[in-house]
């Protein structure tokens, strides 16, 4: 296998196993709990907690119908753009840390793209007394491209409360990790974080063949040097 095929192997493998395990997740998730249930995975830190959101990434939301409507067609130009320039990339020979990253970016693009174009059209309403069912007989709640993504991973590691003379959050609760999120969320973060890494190790590899460069060159030069003296 030349090193091309075994990167789109890499690649769309990548891709294709995270879709399918985020959407396998969310259609468990929404046909099983009503909006806000949920169950402990390891101790009350660790939870499974069904939400539904119109937003970006970790329940963000913007601009109601216009703005769910804005940002669905924005994350499908972004995907077609990010797979045309991943293709792109793998045919010039990339790094394949590179190719990672930003496949794992695609997967959180699409990921949450295909809760906002279909989850409308094939499930029903979510609520909080009420499970949704796939396929229900008298249609979706939704229309196409105005679907809710579905997050349901919640880890709220520790708390507290902000002492009184903290200015604007004195005496407020906190949390941390409050966010709640899925596959296709994390996906992201990872994509970004291994595009830092990848990053750093080229810029390490820059420099260390500028310095062994620099080191043969003055070895050359002392050669030189030694050779004119005879």
């Amino acid at each position: 296998m030349t090193e091309k095929r075994r990167q789109y192997f890499i690649c769309f493998g990548l891709i294709a196993l995270l879709l399918a395990v985020d959407q396998a997740v969310k259609i468990w998730v929404k046909t099983t709990f009503a909006i806000g249930e949920g169950v402990n995975l390891i101790g009350e830190w660790c939870q499974l907690y069904f939400v539904e959101n119109e937003g970006i990434a970790f329940g963000i939301s913007f601009g109601q119908e216009t703005g769910k409507l804005l940002l669905t067609l924005f994350r499908l130009v972004a995907s077609v753009c990010i797979v045309i320039f991943l293709v792109n990339r793998i045919n010039k020979g990339a790094r394949t840390l590179f190719l990672v990253s930003i496949s794992l970016i695609f997967v959180g693009a699409v990921g949450n793209l295909l809760d906002c174009c279909f989850y409308g059209l094939i499930f029903s309403e979510s609520a909080v007394d009420q499970v949704a069912m796939l396929f229900p007989d008298g249609g979706g709640y939704g229309r196409f491209l105005y679907g809710k993504v579905v997050d349901m991973f919640y880890f709220p590691l520790f708390e507290w409360y902000w002492p009184d003379w903290v200015p604007m959050f004195g005496g407020k609760h906190a949390e941390f990790f409050n966010a709640i999120f899925n596959v296709a969320d994390a996906s992201v973060c990872m994509g970004i974080a291994l595009l830092f890494i990848d990053q750093l190790k080229n810029d390490k590899k820059k420099t260390d063949e500028e310095a062994e460069k620099e080191e043969v060159a003055v070895v050359e030069g002392e050669l030189a040097s030694t050779k004119a003296d005879f």
